[in-house]
Parts: C-alpha cells; structure tokens; sequence
C-alpha cells in the first residue's frame, strides 16, 4: 500500500527515511545482534545511542553548557506538575493563557501555589496571541509560563512575553525543532516529541542548570524530581529506549536537511502555500488572525458542520488523512510539520481547489 499524506497533529508524520533506516536496524542494530527494543539503557550500545542523540540536540539548537538535557518519560502533561513541584519556591507564578494545554498547566499549578491569570486569548476561542509587552508580573514570581505553539487553535508566540526579568517556562511540544531559538532566552524549555520529533512517550526538558537543585516542594516524586533525572543523565530507572532511538536519527535527519534554520525556510513555504489559498478561497477560512499564525497547525472551516465533515470524509478517500480538527473548534487541521513534504501540502491545496470548485 502507498503511504498516505498524514495531517495529523500528534503522533505525527515522521521522515520516510529515518523510518527506513529503523527498519532496516530493527532486528540487528549496527551488528550486536539485536534490536535497540532489546537491549539495555545500561549497555555501552545503548550509551552511544542517548549521549550521541544529545550531542546533535545540542548542535542544532546551540544549547549552551549551562543547560540541561533530560529524555523523560509523561509527555508534556507529567511536565503540568514538574514544572511548579521543581520551581514554585515563591509559591506563585504567572501563566498566560492561550489553549487548552496552557489552561491545563495553569490548571495543575494551582494545586502547588498560587497561579496567576496574567492574559488570555479565551475571549475569541484562543485564534490569537494576547499582547504580551506589558503584563502584571510582579518580582515575587517564580516564572512565567506559555505554550508557545498552539497544536489546537493555530498560533504561535512571534515575540517572546516581556517577563520583566522573571523566569520563562515555555511548552514548546507543537513547534520544537520547526525553527532556531535562543535557548537562552529560557529558564526551561520541554515539548512532547510526538508532533515534529519522535514516536509518542518521550518528552525533552532543557533546563537551566541553576534551577536544578534539591529544593524542591515537599512531597515531589523521587521520579519528578529533575535533579534526579539530572544527576542520572536520563537513565535513572529504564528511559524510553526506542523512542529516544528514533528522535536521535530525527536530530541527525535535521542536521542532515541543513539545520534549524533551513527548516524554518521550509516551514514558511510550505505554511504559505496552504495559507496564501485559504485568503482567497471562498469557500473555506483560516480561524487565526494572520499575524499569530502557527507555521505547524492550520486550523480552517467552511461555516457550514455537514460541509466540513464531507470534506474531511472525501479527503480521506483520496489520502489526505487526519485532517478533522479538534472538537473545540471543529472544522479542519492540518499540521504541517518538518517531515511533511512540500508536494503534500501543494496536493492538499489541489484537493481543496476541486472540493471549492465542486461546491459552488
């Protein structure tokens, strides 16, 4: 069977290649004889793989030494509590809510201290980004907390928020690896890999080293605890082995492509093409004020339920899979990350063309 173009917002498309060359490692990995399913986090083998998998991470975001890699496991939602239960020594925060995931985090910190409400798009169903220039942060906040990406409703932070001097937390998990970023502009970086990254199960923490210590909230899990996870190199108890594998050859896959800033070229290409046709169809609509627009997801409706839902069937007969968007903003979503090729979103648009023409 042929592959299909998948739109899906995570798990999500991963590089053909870096899917062949698992394939062809599965049963015997550079000659020990065995899968890296089989073997163990303590092996030398294993070893390779994890540090190799970081020093490429590293490379492509230029993380400076005085930061932290982990390879966790509980996905970007474990990272909701770690992030208050390693930080909030002040016992307060501020979070600027833009999505679900953002209202979610806000949500669970507010069971380790106070958490405060410093903006929100939830006015409009979260289709842009809140100014972020001149917030109510006060000095005794331990951070400040965004999800930068919106996987859900489609926008993305352009500008970082003026934090006036306060930590930055950021829930990269739908942009990581789309673009550079200044990794110093943070205080803690993490996104689950499943979106742009890796299979589902692992999630990236970039820490500042400072902020890694034993003063933590009473009652934090030994496992959440990132000075444990820090003190371990990520092999405190069994890691996510294969899945950690598999973003390694994502990295090198990246790095191969020319890097960060190659990708974010891509990116825009790509986002520009599916864009550019929606702002002048007139049979379907973007759902994000342009300036705010997520390169990654692209929410867009026709105003019409049946409408959308025939769409979306017809698209999945011809091989346009995954494209319903999320139940709290319906319509359509197609999530164009790094490994989508260019040709899937020009056959989409192809697609959406003859649909419009069809339904006039």
């Amino acid at each position: 069977m042929s592959r299909v173009f998948n739109f899906s917002a995570g798990p999500a498309v991963l590089p053909e290649e870096v899917l062949r060359e698992a394939a062809d490692e599965m049963l015997d990995y550079k000659g020990s004889g065995m899968s890296v399913m089989e073997m163990s986090h303590r092996s030398k083998v294993y070893d390779d793989i994890i540090k190799d998998a970081e020093k490429d991470l590293r490379d492509l975001l230029n993380i400076p030494d005085n930061y932290k890699v982990l390879f966790l496991q509980g996905g970007a939602s474990q990272q909701f509590a770690a992030v208050p239960m390693n930080l909030m020594k002040k016992k307060k925060a501020g979070y600027i809510l833009t999505g679900q995931w953002a209202k979610k985090a806000y949500s669970e910190a507010k069971m380790y201290g106070e958490a405060v409400e410093l903006a929100s798009s939830a006015d409009k169903t979260f289709s842009y980004i809140p100014d972020v220039s001149d917030l109510p942060i006060t000095e005794d906040m331990d951070y400040v907390y965004i999800c930068e990406n919106n996987t859900i409703y489609g926008t993305k932070y352009k500008t970082l928020p003026n934090t006036k001097g306060i930590d930055l937390v950021a829930d990269v998990s739908s942009c990581f690896l789309s673009e550079p970023m200044d990794v110093t502009k943070y205080a803690v970086i993490y996104g689950g890999v499943q979106k742009n990254v890796g299979p589902a199960g692992v999630v990236i923490d970039i820490i500042r080293e400072d902020l890694i210590t034993d003063d933590v909230l009473p009652g934090t899990p030994t496992m959440l605890k990132w000075k444990t996870q820090s003190d371990n190199d990520s092999l405190y108890n069994t890691p996510p082995c294969y899945g950690i594998y598999i973003c390694g050859k994502v990295f090198k896959w990246l790095k191969a492509m020319g890097g960060l800033g190659e990708m974010k070229k891509r990116n825009e290409e790509k986002a520009k093409i599916l864009y550019d046709y929606l702002d002048q169809s007139s049979l379907f609509k973007g759902t994000v004020v342009k300036e705010d627009r997520s390169l990654m997801n692209v929410p867009f409706v026709t105003g019409n339920e049946d409408l959308d839902k025939e769409f979306v069937a017809e698209a999945t007969k011809a091989g346009f899979v995954n494209l319903k968007g999320h139940r709290t903003v319906g319509g359509m979503r197609a999530s164009i990350y790094n490994a989508m090729p260019k040709e899937g979103v020009e056959k989409l648009v192809e697609f959406m063309e003859k649909f419009e023409e069809s339904h006039k």
